[in-house]
Order: C-alpha cells, then sequence, then structure tokens
C-alpha cells in the first residue's frame, strides 16, 4: 500500500460518502486513478464495505455490556456452534473468540439493565455448553474511527 492508498483509506474513514469526484479532488489526482485505486483497494480486502455509524441509544438500545463466556467442553466444533448461535441473536453486536481464561467474548446492547438481565438469564444461562459467563457493563465506548497502517516494530 503506497501513500496515495493510505490517503484514499484515511478519507474514506473520515466519509464514507464521498463522491469519486471529490476523494480525487481531495487526493489531488484524476477521477479515473481514484476509482481504478478505490476499486483495487476493494478487491484486495482492505475496502471491505460501506457503513452507517448508527446512535445505539436512538434505536432504544442505550445499555452496552461485554460478557465473557467460558465453554465446556472446549473444543472448536462448540467454540463454532455457539459463535454462529450467539452472533445471530439481535442483541449481539459482535463476537469475538480469545485466547486466556475466557473463550468468548460477546459486545451486547440492549434496551435496558432488565433486558440484559433478561438475556444473560433467558438467552445464554440456558445453553449446557456455556459453564459461566462474566459482565462488564459499558458506560462509556470510545472508538477509534480511523485505522492507520501500523509501520513495522521498531
Amino acid at each position: 500500500m503506497d501513500e496515495l492508498d493510505a490517503e484514499i483509506v484515511r478519507l474514506l474513514q473520515t466519509d464514507a460518502r464521498l463522491s469519486n469526484r471529490e476523494l480525487a479532488r481531495r487526493l489531488g489526482v484524476a477521477p479515473s486513478t481514484c476509482l481504478e485505486r478505490v476499486r483495487a483497494l476493494a478487491r484486495r480486502g482492505v475496502i471491505r464495505g460501506y457503513h452507517a455509524d448508527i446512535d445505539l441509544q436512538a434505536l432504544g438500545r442505550g445499555v452496552q455490556a461485554l460478557v465473557s463466556l467460558q465453554v465446556r467442553p472446549l473444543s472448536r466444533t462448540v467454540i463454532d456452534r455457539i459463535q454462529g448461535d450467539v452472533a445471530g441473536m439481535p442483541e449481539v453486536l459482535s463476537v469475538f473468540v480469545v485466547a486466556g481464561g475466557d473463550d468468548l467474548v460477546l459486545h451486547v446492547a440492549v434496551p435496558d439493565l432488565d433486558h440484559l438481565h433478561a438475556f444473560l438469564l433467558e438467552r445464554l444461562s440456558r445453553r449446557p455448553e456455556i459453564g459461566g459467563f462474566r459482565t462488564s457493563v459499558i458506560f462509556q465506548h470510545v472508538r477509534s474511527t480511523v485505522l492507520e497502517r501500523l509501520g513495522d516494530p521498531a
């Protein structure tokens, strides 16, 4: 990835709604050059899609939590099955398979603490392959919206 590609990625992360013409203008290149570069970044998998940033509070999902799961028996088959099942639950925003004392971490968003409690008791604790879980309520969430390629470690 050269400097032009990196700048395209940075600008699109800042505003994915930029037209190709505006993107080319900001980069100081021809629109055809810009379009080909963006398409090449998409073909290479650098740009995987364009997304709207949604306010969870506005959707009535103002309570977020991280739920760490321990899986029993611990096997790839069981983890894959649980990962697929929980990823389809409407409360779940993200599923992470992790190393350490926990096997999966779920990022969930619900309307209130009563809904979170119900989700934990009615959706998770009834699953026999979930040996235990811990929940951390998120008070604030700050996310980096512009990612850059990291250089080689010194």
